[in-house]
């Protein structure tokens, strides 16, 4: 018997994957947590029944989240990194030897703890000495912090359920209080595709746009996101996400990437005509 994985992307879509075991089953405090193999996609996470990443395309999110903003700021000492239980953006951050802090802020202890016995990979950077892992809500930690980061990566779920929070204005408003004056927060954006996904990209950008002088959206292609299409935001106090990008500076790190390359940087930025009027309407 062929056991399959179901996703519901809208009522009247749904993306299913065939799993070869259930490796890891736990509802925690706050949410059901399962891990599957598969024979296409490798190990998959799911939360709430929403694939979170696969061993096959995680790298893609990871890189785009993480590179992206280290390759325009110039200084990037310290960090916070918001959800990312699963270590997959720590594990990118970890490589750059300029970085002296990662605070880590992941609500459920049931995710890391999943992730290092069945994900090591993402993992393998958790033990990282820089990288300092708080069990808390992110929105209750970020309210003591004033001026104290150069880079806040929000790498949360869906704004659905424990993420909601991570959506909102005042959130939103507590990472700018947060970050220097030079700061830079890079969140995810969800998928502009289907109707409800692109309403809740338009209300989350509306309310970055309002607080940050630069505010833009940037695209990548993953497979098992909703539409394979999937966008991330670039807030900033000062820096330009491609008037800024230091290529030659990134380069002589010589750090061996699979997708994010400083061209497809550049390219990420270039959006298609329909999300450029989604965002046009909010930004007016």
């Amino acid at each position: 018997m062929e056991i399959w994985f179901s996703e519901f992307h809208t009522p009247d879509v749904k993306h299913s994957i065939r799993i070869n075991r259930h490796l890891y089953s736990e509802r925690s405090d706050y949410q059901q947590i399962d891990i599957f193999d598969t024979p296409e996609f490798g190990r998959m996470l799911t939360l709430d029944g929403n694939v979170v990443l696969t061993e096959r395309d995680e790298f893609i999110y990871d890189e785009m989240i993480t590179h992206i903003p280290m390759a325009v700021h110039p200084n990037v000492c310290d960090v916070l990194v918001i959800g990312a239980g699963d270590g997959g953006v720590v594990r990118e951050l970890a490589r750059y030897d300029c970085i002296r802090r990662i605070d880590l802020v992941e609500m459920d202890p049931k995710v890391l703890e999943a992730c290092r016995a069945y994900l090591p990979e993402n993992a393998s950077r958790l033990d990282d000495s820089r990288v300092h892992i708080f069990f808390d809500n992110a929105l209750r930690f970020i309210r003591r912090k004033k001026d104290e980061y150069d880079l806040i990566i929000v790498d949360s779920t869906d704004p659905f359920g424990p993420s909601e929070g991570y959506f909102t204005r005042e959130f939103y408003g507590i990472c700018y209080n947060a970050l220097h004056e030079d700061g830079v927060m890079v969140n995810q954006q969800g998928s502009p595709f289907f109707k409800h996904d692109a309403e809740v990209l338009q209300r989350s950008h509306q309310r970055i746009a309002k607080l940050f002088p630069i505010s833009r959206v940037y695209q990548a292609h993953i497979p098992t996101y909703a539409a394979g299409y999937w966008l991330f935001g670039f807030s900033s106090k000062k820096y330009h996400p491609i008037d800024d990008l230091d290529i030659e500076r990134w380069k002589s790190l010589n750090l061996e990437t699979k997708y994010y390359t400083p061209k497809l940087h550049i390219g990420a930025f270039y959006l298609p005509a329909f999300l450029e009027k989604l965002l046009m309407e909010v930004e007016e």
